[in-house]
């Protein structure tokens, strides 16, 4: 059984080139950024940390974010899917897409056929954007 949340790839690209490469990858697959935090700087900000550069993008692709909305509202609080960008090594960069098969088959969400269905469709688009990476 595979307990992973995650679908990972590893890139060797700049911080910056690797957060380029994940948004044109996910444009393609129907997914938009809609929201961004630099978690490096707001740790830096909020309690003087400093952490490596790391950034969570809140993505959605509108069309499954409507079909699942109105199959169940309260899925509003799994969405947007989420993906980090963290350094790893030097020119090296962790890239992981949450699963969203696995998301909407969480507890009684995976009661739900639809949820189920669209969670499967989100999954294979997150996958190909991910396979595109390398």
């Amino acid at each position: 059984m595979n307990d992973s949340f995650s679908i990972d790839v590893t890139l060797q690209d700049s911080f910056d080139e690797a957060i380029e490469k994940v948004t044109e990858a996910l444009k393609v697959e129907g997914f938009g950024v809609l929201t961004r935090i630099d978690v490096n700087n707001v740790l830096k900000a909020k309690i003087d940390v400093d952490f490596r550069p790391y950034t969570i993008l809140g993505v959605c692709n509108p069309v499954l974010a409507h079909k699942a909305l109105t199959a169940r509202s309260d899925v509003g609080l799994m969405l947007p899917c989420n993906v980090t960008v963290e350094t790893a090594a030097e020119g090296e960069c962790l890239v992981r897409f949450i699963d969203p098969d696995k998301m909407m088959s969480f507890g009684v969400l995976g009661d739900n056929a639809d949820l189920v269905k669209i969670g499967g469709e989100a999954a294979e688009r997150i996958g190909r954007a991910a396979a595109s990476l390398g």
